[in-house]
């Protein structure tokens, strides 16, 4: 009885105890643990101080993003999302033994995965994605306990391994996205039972998609797009009831979608995009009813579209332009969807515009281009408020428009082009007040030009033409200070040109103008292009033009007269300028009036031929006087290459018999140097500036193919050698950006220098555009090739200290990996721009070298722009800078500006017919024009790379086309 009171006691404390553990844990913070985070932390740079509250004064667990054991205070948890760390990660992860979570995503984290992180055998979460990682993945089987593994979004590399099998608790894989040798997707993948989610995009893979992966059935998310998998598409994918995203879009699948698709009830979106596919879509594709997201465009679907799918309720986004789809649209489509995009082009579809698509006023992109509708536009869409993007050009569609389809006070883009459409533009147009595309032309439009287009400050582009349009050309259109593009041409407009329109970057208006050429045009500094041909202008040429430096003038067919400008002569040619009867021309360009019809200026005809003569001898006399002296200097040049090669080859054999290897890393890879000097001939990819280049498939350290030039006979600078006098070493070694060529490393030994680079599977853009099989190389491709191509270019100019003229920009200096992302290579004669340095020779291939390097060895940046210009304009035209075709001493850049000049209203005449549609029309005719401007004549002219950049990607097609 007297023991009762005691374990009463006992009792009593033990619960204090508990509850005052439970509000106050004991601190046994590891010193183990806590060091291992400082190194964790040493090895980031935290530009945003994220990290300012790790203080080696304080427990961890009050650190930022760091969560401990509520009772043994050891820590468990880091977490440090999207908070601009670089740098690596620390091998010291390894001490941290019950960590459940790393959780690292959207930082700038590179360098490897640290094998290390194997000890921490807790985890449950490892989420490395959207960093910067490299290397090859860690074979994970040791972690049991993962559930959670993202590493997605990096530039991992290796293989694809099998090991992900092992991970049997795994909810979550994301592996997509990194840098793979080619693979095919595990089997055992089909052991995680437990899997819901399974991201694989972007990884290389190729063969069939393997049966064990139709017995996940927990699997929601099934993502595997962009990737080269082939076969018909997977029936069986139907056994797997609980998806709600499939993914398999950019892959090599054929065949027919399966009626079993209906099966899948829980489906919410379905993008097969981008595939070989064919034959018609199951109308049980109309059962699912939870269905959000169907894209199915660029395949080889035919027959109607299935009706059901004007039942469903919840679908927002439908894609499925460039098929073969016929017959009336269903017309009930968007009646009871949220719709925000539509994108039906490129197909064959008849009868009348759909009317519901804006039915519940939430339509943001409509495209119907190039389709067969016919009729009238729906009034139901003068509601629309909603849309930013409106194509529906290229149709067979008559009547006014809705005269609130007008008022669109969000559309960025009108285009109604090309249809039968009549009436009048509503004064309500002045309510589009973000429009920057009004796109009529090709219609039957008349009446007078709304001077309310004058309130739409952010317009650019007004296409008007080949319409019925009348009366004279609102002054208002003066104060659109963002308007580049006026096209009214073929029109019955009269009357003067506006004094205020002074922004117009191409002014064409071919009608029955009236008056003269208004002196105020020269202060239209950004004006590149001026038509005013087919008009009734009086008056002469203002002289003032010279200033605007035109690249396409045409005057032709007006009542002009006095004295021809010589500047603008040579510019536009005597055919910008016939047809006015009263148009002279000065005796220096007798050649030109005796070649048309344009007559000399009084008083300059008895003078031209003795000046004539004249300049004839004084110009043979200096064409000898040049060819001696670059005769000379070649001479002089030739003797130092041949006394250094002397001397290069004496110390090569007094060091030959060192066979100890030097190397020189700049990215993290093991390499074995046996392994890279074992070359084979049969490998031989190519051969740059300063030696032959082979593809080297590595056995040790990972894996993987590299590319190395061997550059014999090769000396060292000093006791180590790495300083090795190699231009592409010193530069490479310095450059990280993805559309630069990798240079992993440099070898010195045996009297050979060895330099390894990435390996890019689709050798270089001028083997893959002049190739047999043309088409290949399509227009996106293309696109996406010249933008990757202009960011390196600008990352060597701008973002480099000092700035890096490359020299040799050429179409095999742009290399192309697996995914076609451009690379800019060879930079053997690449140098830094030293302010007033001139280079004793001139760098350069024949038809990509600016024209000032024929006399000034001094290379800009402006050098470089003008041979990438020469590459834009081999994508657009697909022809090689020098072609016999073109002439004697003619290159690309003469042979494209004379084809225009001979027919200036068809540019799609000088673009390549192999990729040319009208889909991409207009933007392979951006690209062009952008590679005229770049190789113009005045380097002064020419844009830098930056903006190239920002020219070319306002140019993509996929977005213009949306």
């Amino acid at each position: 009885m007297s023991r009762r009171p005691d374990n009463r006691r006992v009792i009593l404390a033990t619960v204090a105890v508990t509850i005052l553990l439970s509000i106050f844990p004991p601190i046994t913070e590891s010193t183990v643990e806590k060091q291992a985070l400082f190194r964790f932390k040493d090895r980031l740079n935290d530009p945003h101080n994220v990290l300012q509250s790790w203080k080696p004064s304080d427990s961890p667990c009050t650190f930022h993003g760091v969560k401990c054991d509520p009772l043994s205070g050891e820590v468990t948890g880091i977490s440090l999302e999207n908070s601009n760390l670089s740098g690596s990660i620390s091998p010291a992860i390894s001490s941290l033994t019950k960590l459940t979570t790393l959780s690292l995503p959207g930082n700038l984290i590179s360098g490897p995965i640290p094998p290390e992180i194997l000890n921490c055998t807790n985890l449950k979460v490892l989420n490395l994605t959207s960093n910067h990682l490299s290397g090859t993945i860690p074979d994970f089987s040791p972690l049991k306990n993962l559930e959670t593994l993202d590493v997605s979004a990096n530039f991992l590399t290796g293989e694809f391994h099998s090991w992900v099998g092992n991970l049997t608790l795994l909810v979550s894989l994301g592996l997509g996205n990194n840098n793979y040798v080619e693979g095919v997707i595990p089997k055992s993948i089909g052991g995680l039972k437990k899997l819901t989610w399974l991201y694989l995009a972007k990884s290389n893979l190729t063969g069939h998609i393997p049966d064990s992966i139709f017995d996940l059935n927990a699997l929601d998310t099934f993502d595997i797009a962009k990737n080269r998998i082939s076969g018909d598409f997977p029936a069986s994918i139907t056994r797997l009831e609980n998806l709600s995203k499939i993914e398999l879009y950019d892959n090599k699948l054929t065949g027919e979608i399966p009626p079993e698709i209906g099966k899948l009830t829980h489906l919410r979106e379905l993008d097969v995009s981008s595939n070989q596919l064919s034959g018609a879509l199951p109308r049980e594709l109309g059962n699912l009813k939870e269905l959000r997201v169907f894209h199915c465009h660029q395949n080889n679907f035919t027959s109607k579209f299935p009706s059901g799918f004007g039942e469903l309720h919840f679908l927002t986004s439908l894609s499925i332009y460039r098929n073969n789809f016929s017959g009336e649209f269903p017309p009930n489509i968007g009646r009871f969807s949220p719709l925000d995009t539509v994108d039906i082009s490129e197909n064959r579809f008849t009868g009348p515009f759909p009317r519901f698509l804006c039915r519940n006023k939430k339509l943001q992109f409509l495209l119907a281009v190039q389709n067969q509708f016919s009729g009238e536009i729906s009034a139901s869409y003068a509601g629309c408020k909603s849309l930013l993007r409106l194509r529906i050009n290229q149709n067979l569609l008559t009547g006014h428009v809705p005269e609130g389809f007008w008022a669109l006070p969000l559309a960025k883009m009108i285009d109604l082009s090309d249809n039968r459409l009549t009436g009048e533009i509503s004064s309500q147009i002045g309510l589009s007040a973000e429009l920057s595309q009004l796109i009529l032309q090709n219609n039957r439009f008349s009446g007078k030009i709304p001077p309310e287009l004058g309130k739409l400050i952010n317009i650019e582009r007004i296409y008007l033409s080949n319409n019925s349009f009348s009366g004279e050309i609102p002054t208002e259109l003066g104060s659109l200070k963002q308007l580049s593009s006026l096209h009214l041409e073929n029109n019955s407009l009269t009357g003067y040109i506006p004094n205020g329109l002074t922004k117009c970057v191409r002014l064409v208006a071919k009608n029955s103008l009236t008056g003269e050429i208004p002196k105020s045009l020269y202060q239209i500094a950004s004006l590149n292009s001026l038509d005013l041909s087919g008009n009734l202008l009086t008056g002469e040429i203002p002289a003032t033009l010279v200033k605007l430096k035109l690249s396409f003038i045409d005057l032709s067919e007006n009542q002009l007269s006095g004295r021809i400008p010589p500047d603008l002569l040579a510019v536009g040619g005597s055919t910008a300028f016939s047809r006015n009867e009263k148009l002279c021309v000065d005796n220096q360009n007798v050649k030109t009036s005796e070649e048309s019809s344009l007559s000399l200026c009084s008083g300059d005809q008895h003078v031209h031929k003795k000046r004539s003569v004249d300049g004839t001898l004084l110009f043979l006399a200096l064409a000898i006087a040049m060819v001696v002296l670059v005769a000379g200097l070649f001479a002089l040049r030739y003797r130092v290459v041949k006394i250094r090669e002397f001397d290069r080859e004496n110390g090569d054999i007094n060091k030959a018999g060192d066979a100890k290897w030097r190397i020189a890393s700049f990215h993290q890879m093991e390499l074995d140097a046996e392994e890279i000097c074992r070359l084979d001939e049969g490998h031989v990819i190519g051969a740059g500036s300063a030696g032959k280049v082979y593809r080297v498939d590595l056995k040790k350290g990972g894996g993987g193919t590299v590319a190395v030039k061997w550059l014999r006979r090769g000396g060292e600078e000093d006791g180590n050698g790495t300083d090795v006098s190699v231009a592409e070493m010193e530069i490479l070694g310095k450059i990280r950006h993805r559309n630069v060529l990798k240079l992993y490393a440099c070898l010195v030994g045996r009297g050979s220098r060895y330099l390894v680079f990435e390996f890019m599977e689709n050798g270089n853009l001028y083997q893959a555009l002049h190739q047999t099989i043309k088409g290949e190389l399509d227009w996106h491709k293309r696109y996406k090739i010249a933008v990757g191509a202009a960011k390196g270019i600008a990352y060597l100019h701008h973002d480099c200290c000092p700035p890096i003229i490359h020299r040799d920009i050429k179409s095999s200096n742009i290399l192309l990996d697996g995914d076609y992302e451009s690379k800019i290579a060879d930079f053997g004669v690449a140098k830094v721009a030293d302010k007033g340095y001139e280079w004793s020779c001139v760098a350069g291939t024949h038809g990509y070298m600016a024209p000032e390097l024929a006399y000034s060895l001094k290379a800009t940046e402006k050098s470089d722009v003008y041979s990438f210009g020469v590459v834009l304009l081999e994508l657009a035209t697909g022809l090689r800078p020098v072609e016999e075709e073109f002439g004697e001493g003619k290159d690309i850049v003469d042979y494209v500006l004379f084809k225009i000049q001979q027919d200036r209203k068809n540019l799609r005449n000088v673009l390549d017919k192999h990729v040319l549609s009208s889909y991409v029309e207009e933007n392979m005719i951006k690209v062009l024009k952008m590679g005229l401007l770049c190789t113009t004549k005045l380097p002064s002219l020419r844009p830098n790379m930056r903006e190239v950049v920002r020219k070319l990607e306002d140019a993509d097609p996929c977005v213009s086309n949306i």
